[in-house]
This record gives C-alpha cells, sequence and structure tokens, in this order.
C-alpha cells in the first residue's frame, strides 16, 4: 500500500530546513508553517531560501503531492468583523503565493468562526467568497478546508458545512478536503468502532465526495465522541485507540496522500510513524 506517513515538522532556521527534518523522523510525508502561525503577514521567503527547499525536497524525496503546508492561525476567512475579514483574506493571499514560491500544490487551513455574530451558513457562504476572491489572484496551490472539532464557534465540524463551501467554490479543481481524526471524532462522527468508521466515510462520500478527500491529519483524542473539544492525543493513547489507527493505514482509501501527525509531543514522532508503518499488512 502507498501510504505516505509524516509530521508537521519545525521550520526553525527556515523552510528549507523542513524536508531534512522530515527525513530524520522517517516520514514519507510532512506539514510546515511557510510564515509565523501567530502573525497576519511574515518575512519574505528569499529566492535563495526557496530554491534550497525545492532542492533539499528532491533531495529527501518528497514530492508536493505529499507536503502540506498549514496558514496561520489568526486567518479568519469567514470574519463577520469587517477589518478582520480584510486582514485574513490578505494573509491568506500571502500564503498561498508563500506556497507557489516553494512549489507547494496544496494549503491546509481551519475554514472560519461566525463568533456569534451571523449565522452559519452566511459564514459558511463567505468563506467561499474569501477562498473564490484568493483563488482567482493565484494559481496552482489548491485551498484544503480542514474538518474541525466545532469548539466554540468554530465551522467545518459538519460534513454538511464543509460541502456548502465546496458548493459556493468556483473552482472545484483547486479546493479539497483534509480530515483531521481527533477533530471528526469530536465532532461527533463515530471512527473508533468499526461500524461507525465505515458509516463515517460513507457519508463523506455521500456528502461531500471521495474525490475531494486530499489529506489527512492523524490524531488521537484526548477527549471523547461527540465532545466538541479539540485536545489531541499520541497515537493509541486516546479515545480512537490504537485499533482505529490500525484500520486507517491498511486502508487504501487513503494511499497517495499526507497523512500527518500533529501529536502533542514531537519528541515521539519517530517512533510514532514507525508503528504506524509497522501496522501495515502486505
Amino acid at each position: 500500500m502507498a501510504k505516505y506517513i509524516g509530521a508537521h515538522v519545525s521550520a526553525a532556521g527556515g523552510v528549507q530546513n523542513t524536508p531534512v527534518e522530515a527525513k530524520s523522523i522517517g516520514a514519507r510525508a510532512f506539514a510546515l508553517f511557510t510564515s509565523s502561525s501567530a502573525r497576519w503577514i511574515s518575512k519574505a521567503i528569499t529566492a535563495e531560501a526557496a530554491d534550497a527547499f525545492r532542492r533539499n525536497c528532491e533531495e529527501c524525496g518528497f514530492a508536493s503531492s505529499v507536503i502540506l503546508p498549514h496558514d496561520n492561525f489568526l486567518i479568519n476567512l469567514g470574519s463577520p468583523d469587517p477589518e478582520k475579514l480584510q486582514k485574513s483574506r490578505q494573509s491568506f493571499l500571502d500564503e498561498m503565493n508563500r506556497c507557489m514560491q516553494l512549489g507547494l500544490t496544496m494549503l491546509n487551513f481551519h475554514p472560519g468562526s461566525h463568533l456569534g455574530q451571523m449565522d452559519s451558513d452566511a459564514c459558511l457562504d463567505l468563506i467561499a467568497e474569501s477562498i473564490n476572491l484568493t483563488l482567482d489572484k493565484t494559481s496552482g496551490v489548491s485551498a484544503i478546508l480542514e474538518s474541525t472539532a466545532g469548539q466554540g464557534t468554530n465551522l467545518g465540524f459538519r460534513f454538511e458545512q464543509l460541502a456548502r463551501i465546496i458548493d459556493g467554490v468556483e473552482d472545484k479543481s483547486r479546493i479539497g478536503v483534509c480530515v483531521d481524526t481527533c477533530h471528526t471524532h469530536s465532532a461527533g462522527y463515530d471512527l473508533e468502532s468499526e461500524e461507525g468508521y465505515e458509516a463515517t466515510w460513507n457519508e463523506f462520500d455521500n456528502t461531500i465526495g471521495r474525490s475531494y478527500l486530499r489529506a489527512l491529519h492523524l490524531n488521537d483524542n484526548k477527549r471523547t465522541l461527540g465532545s466538541r473539544i479539540d485536545r489531541h492525543e499520541l497515537i493509541g493513547k486516546g479515545s480512537l485507540g490504537a485499533a482505529f489507527f490500525t484500520r486507517l493505514v491498511n486502508d487504501p482509501r487513503f494511499d497517495n496522500m499526507p497523512l500527518i501527525l500533529e501529536t502533542p509531543d514531537p519528541s515521539v514522532w519517530k517512533e510514532e510513524i514507525s508503528w504506524l508503518y509497522s501496522q501495515i499488512r502486505e
């Protein structure tokens, strides 16, 4: 089975170091921040750093199809505040341009939050509008919606919500979904039982469409089914359990896409990646 398992590695010292860091932990895929995770606009990536990133990706064996950059955490493409919405759209465009500069083909992001100040459907439509504005100004990079736990006023925790955003995006070839296993379990989708696992992915196919699934975030859940709380746990140590991850890495539906760890202790990522690969049956 062609499984590409990795982790969200640090970009300390520059983005060019991320492929080397990923390879050092046995990853075959990786995620990164191309800018600060807590700033609207970050220092530009130099041409030298971009060239080194591309070169290191090639030397370490990482194609763009298995690299999943994440945008910064300030962005809210459905913000009810006009000033914050404009800042979010500008920052998201900057993130897309960074991906283009690095030769990347996906940008993962949390859809957005209504902050209790607007109707959920109106917020979902505003997110789609924000995506359209960004895609019109860029090329070659797809916007990848991340499923959320539904904590607070965050949207994207129901498959119907993700489907509504996709429906509003004009260029369907440049929109996709990353399912976070912890978030989706906390949102109320029973991934832990064998029956619930099959029902969840069938619901995804029927509501969104399997062709839109582009990546997974592999996280166990520190909380429980339907808690609507976003707390990642180490693989096999949470309410999803080891059997869920064994089932997932043997599921051909998830071949040829990045499967990214965001578990809370980077020091065990190498061990977790090794264990996940060890579970794959020939």
